[in-house]
């Protein structure tokens, strides 16, 4: 039973785990937008772009919703804001660690 609970929670990271993935989330922070918005505000082409999507669909971080042609994209719950930024400020604190040794060789 532990080793699925791990499995689902390891695909679940992995749906996060691309850079264009994270940046399609943080695009939707606030409100939802069609996959026409998406691409040009983050500069993709289309074909990449839904092959994310669809991956953030599936693992249940998105959801979608359909008017007319269109097709809109939504955070599904906004905790996943939640989880992103402990990781943030782990990374924030990584880096200020590693810019503290590098002042540190300056100085010899």
């Amino acid at each position: 039973m532990k080793e699925l609970a791990y499995k689902i929670q390891a695909d679940f990271i992995k749906a996060l785990a691309h850079p264009v993935r994270l940046q399609i989330v943080e695009s939707l922070r606030k409100e939802e937008q069609n996959v026409g918005s998406i691409v040009k505000s983050l500069g993709i082409q289309q074909s990449s772009l839904s092959r994310h999507l669809t991956i953030l669909k599936e693992s249940g971080i998105l959801n979608a919703r359909q008017q007319g042609l269109l097709i809109y994209y939504y955070i599904a719950d906004q905790d996943i804001f939640k989880v992103l930024k402990p990781i943030r400020l782990l990374l924030c604190k990584r880096l200020k660690k590693t810019e503290d040794a590098l002042k540190s060789l300056e100085r010899d």
